[in-house]
């Protein structure tokens, strides 16, 4: 018991939390305990989970910002290899914080879990030559039920780290690129997404 740190309301947003599991290491390697249910009620985090996910992806890459409308997902997020700037914005209506958005590093070495409730838009951006990130989720993936927000939405200002462009009206990756002249990448579905104002609210 007890092998989690848990810092809640992150950023101060209701709800966001960063988990650092204890990290147990000698010349062999490490071992951690990436999910135990009862640490997690101890912290007060009583979320079922129903689905895992990973993706790989490779720097520059932006995914996001993915929601579902009907079938809202709570997301456990970590990276098993690489490096990545997860992003949250609250889309709760009635929250104080509607409109925030959160950012925090995830990476291989750092072994941080980033929980995102309900309610949020969630994306992430590749900073390493390439990334695995993994996802715990409390509802189960449904494809008709997509939305998404624009990831450049200015009235958002999200500051995503080592990128840089000027926003051009459009969520597309056109004018943008790494610091290091990586280009961005972002699928064909992501250029659709409309800004805040016209956005899906939770």
């Amino acid at each position: 018991m007890g092998q989690i740190k848990v810092e809640k309301n992150a950023g101060g947003i209701e709800g966001l939390c960063i988990i650092e599991p204890a990290v147990h290491g000698d010349s062999r390697g490490y071992f951690i305990e990436t999910y135990n249910q009862k640490d997690m009620e101890e912290a007060g985090l009583t979320m079922k989970f129903v689905q895992d996910n990973q993706s790989g992806s490779v720097k520059g890459v932006l995914r996001g910002l993915h929601f579902q409308k009907n079938f809202p997902q709570g997301k456990l997020v970590r990276v098993v290899k690489g490096t990545v700037f997860d992003v949250c914005v609250d889309l709760r209506k009635d929250s104080t914080t509607y409109g925030k958005w959160f950012g925090v590093l995830l990476s291989a070495e750092n072994k941080k879990q980033f929980y995102i409730p309900e309610g949020f838009a969630h994306g992430f951006l590749v900073l390493s030559d390439t990334a695995e990130f993994c996802y715990k989720c409390t509802d189960f993936y449904h494809p008709d039920d997509e939305g998404g927000l624009a990831w450049n939405d200015p009235d958002i200002g999200i500051e995503w780290p080592n990128l840089s462009g000027e926003y051009t009206g459009s969520p597309s990756a056109t004018g943008y690129s790494m610091t290091d002249g990586t280009k961005l990448t972002i699928s064909e579905k992501d250029t659709k997404w409309k800004g805040l104002k016209d956005t899906f609210t939770f």
